[in-house]
């Protein structure tokens, strides 16, 4: 009886047991709302669309997908009349009608999954029609048909995460992904007392990382072993000189293999993920973070070890730059009457300014059931109308519009091309069918042809294309403090990830160092330093280069005579400062500065993000606690180089002086051939009077 009971005590035990550890196995769903790339964006026409892009990463098994859109409509709009259409890849799966509201309404639509891929094109489009009636689709087309949709518009997933497998890419996928970033999962770690080496190495892979990464305000931290963040995340770039690793991470290599070698090895304990990245020495530990400043390559490796020598090719392959930029790679067809537009990003090197004579070139082919009186195309720079030109029946397999940016238009270092066509349909007296829909296509050899010059400009509005050339890092030296504080990470975390925003490869060089560099390196390298004047030996030598000064015992910052400093104020404001080099006058200097070590930090918050330098015109910054923040312009010359305008300045004007030049060749032929006419004249009057005389 006994025996019973306790058999049945144990089945029951077991049987009890089985719900918990059931539980355990159950997975826990993940979320990650990515918002719109566009900005809110306004369509106008009585048809409209727009395109939106998200990504789905492959590690996701997603089990949910929820469109949340926000959006408005015109106030007169017909809630009955009126539609809008989602479509994803071309396949459209949800139409609705706004409601009755005027304000900012949300619509929530549920994505099928089998129509996501990894990268995405999502579409919104629909007629905005102002009133009812039997001949709606003679309604004349008006900027009051309307639609905005809001930027707070967003794609949330719903998904169980997939493990990394023992693989380098397979760490490097989830290690870049946008939702390991977002929930601050993603670190690269360094030695607590990391040395110049390790420092250069850790912002090759974080530029490597922030060039490819889509999170548009995050970024992946650069800290100390001993950080507790670093620690508890769950992927860690672990980069360090062997002989600084923790034993742990040691008894991975074997330290024969380590001779002439890098090595990347990937490692997994206690639900943590690692890539460890080392050499015995800087060199060709710098060498090995090329390597994961490589997305190509790091993709390619499919394998849990990576050796690199000195004559591995660890570069990023990129497109030379030849001044055109083709706008589609496949031919974007457009389909619906009226109004329909499409817009093209293009972006020009970060170091490069468009000049005079740049070009828009629309290759389009349209419908022949047009009414081509009415029938348009016209295009836009940044919503600005530079050029149009009527459609017509003989032209619709092959018509090109080629229109020339207006002399002197400033694009900077990225514009939007838009492309505005309206189709009106010839018959319209009679009733739409949507067997003759009229159509349009924007053809892949529609280009912008932009001609450039390099930006010269030693102002915030020009950084860091001063640090950049031929898209990579232009020889760039960072004088840090001696001693690195957690706050110093970030600052240096805050200072590179813009750099490598921009940098569209990993061939330049990075060099630290710890104390002030020599008059050479200071006369070539262009030159970064951060931390406080008595962290920082250059920035206490430079006190008196600086727009904001400190005072005698650089305790806080003085007033100028751009900004009154109230004593303590000063001792808590941080500056970032663009100065011409007192050792190299055609070179920049940054300086990112503060009496104290935060100070410091909030200076790198506003040169972080492209959205934070955007707000900069001037040569200096300041910023305090309060996120209060002014820039303020001290430079007369603004030029880095005035050799180099000078020069652009003759090419640009080459093609006048040639014309100038024809121009006096002619007036002195001219006189010439006068002055030879009047002599010939005056010798045959003179000839005529001699006969008359002789006579």
């Amino acid at each position: 009886m006994v025996t019973v009971v306790l058999l049945g005590v144990a089945f029951l035990s077991v049987f009890l047991g089985a719900t918990p550890a059931s539980a355990k196995t159950k997975v826990a769903l993940k979320t990650y709302t990515q918002p719109f790339q566009n900005n809110t964006t306004s369509l106008s026409g009585q048809s409209v669309e727009m395109s939106t892009y998200f990504i789905k990463m492959d590690y996701w098994d997603v089990k949910k997908a929820t469109l949340n859109l926000n959006y408005q409509v015109s106030q007169l709009s017909s809630r009955q009349l009126s539609d809008i259409t989602v479509s994803l890849g071309g396949v459209k799966f949800a139409s609705f009608r706004p409601n009755k509201q005027t304000g900012l309404q949300t619509k929530t639509i549920k994505i099928p999954l089998r129509l996501l891929s990894g990268e995405n094109e999502l579409k919104i489009s629909g007629q905005i029609l102002n009133r009812a009636g039997k001949r709606d689709y003679r309604l004349t087309q008006t900027p009051a048909n309307w639609l905005t949709v809001d930027n707070r518009s967003a794609v949330n997933f719903q998904y169980a995460l997939k493990a990394p497998t023992k693989n380098i890419d397979a760490f490097y996928d989830h290690f870049s992904g946008p939702d390991t970033i977002v929930n601050r999962d993603a670190y690269i770690v360094v030695p607590n007392q990391a040395n110049n080496a390790e420092l250069a190495a850790s912002m090759y892979a974080l530029t490597g990382e922030s060039r490819v990464i889509t999170t548009e305000n995050q970024q992946i931290p650069v800290v100390q072993m001993s950080n507790a963040d670093g620690r508890a995340a769950d992927y860690q770039l672990v980069m360090a000189e062997y002989q600084h690793l923790p034993a742990r991470f040691q008894k991975l290599f074997k330290r024969a293999d380590l001779r002439n070698t890098s090595q990347i090895k990937r490692y997994d304990a206690k639900g943590k993920h690692y890539l460890v990245v080392t050499a015995t020495t800087g060199t060709l530990l710098e060498k090995a973070a090329r390597f994961v400043a490589n997305s190509e390559l790091m993709k390619e490796s499919k394998h849990p070890t990576e050796t690199i020598t000195a004559g591995t090719q660890t570069f990023t392959s990129t497109l030379n730059y030849d001044g055109k930029y083709q706008l589609t790679t496949e031919a974007d067809r457009i389909t619906g009457a009226n109004h329909q537009e499409r817009s093209y990003f293009v972006s020009l090197p970060v170091d490069r300014n468009n000049a005079d004579g740049s070009t828009i070139s629309i290759h389009l082919r349209y419908a022949r059931n047009l009414d081509f009186k009415n029938s348009l195309a016209t295009v836009y720079i940044n919503d600005t109308p530079i050029g149009s030109k009527r459609l017509s029946a003989a032209r619709a397999d092959n018509d090109t519009l080629t229109v020339a940016l207006p002399k002197g238009m400033a694009l900077g270092n990225s514009f939007t091309v838009r492309v505005a066509l309206d189709l009106p349909m010839s018959n319209t007296a009679g009733t739409q069918d949507n067997t003759h829909t009229p159509w349009a296509s924007i053809e892949p050899t529609s280009v912008a042809r932009v001609k450039s010059a390099p930006g010269n400009d030693l102002l915030f509005s020009n950084y860091p294309n001063l640090f950049l050339k031929n898209s990579t890092y232009d020889d760039i030296a960072v004088v840090r403090p001696q001693t690195m504080t957690s706050t110093d990470y970030q600052t240096l975390t805050n200072i590179f990830n813009l750099i490598g925003n921009y940098a569209e490869n990993n061939r330049g060089t990075i060099k630290f160092y710890d104390q002030q560099p020599s008059k050479h390196v200071m006369a070539d390298a262009n030159v970064i330093a951060f931390g406080t004047p008595k962290q920082n030996q250059l920035i206490h030598h430079l006190n008196r280069h600086l727009y904001f000064k400190y005072n005698d015992t650089e305790a806080r910052f003085l007033s100028n005579e751009k900004l009154s400093i109230e004593q303590q104020y000063g001792q808590t404001i941080g500056s970032a400062q663009l100065l011409r080099s007192p050792y190299n006058r055609k070179k920049g200097l940054l300086v990112v500065t503060g009496a104290r070590a935060n100070g410091t930090y909030l200076a790198s918050t506003q040169i972080n993000y492209q959205r934070n330098i955007a707000q900069y015109k001037g040569d200096a910054i300041i910023v305090d606690p309060d996120n209060n923040h002014d820039d303020f312009r001290f430079k007369k010359n603004k030029l880095i180089d005035t050799s180099l305008n000078t020069k652009q300045e003759v090419s640009r004007h080459s093609q006048e002086l040639l014309y100038l030049g024809i121009a006096l060749m002619v007036i002195v032929v001219v006189t010439v051939a006068l002055l030879l006419l009047l002599w010939k004249h005056g010798s045959l009057r003179r000839r005529r009077k001699e006969t008359t005389h002789h006579e």
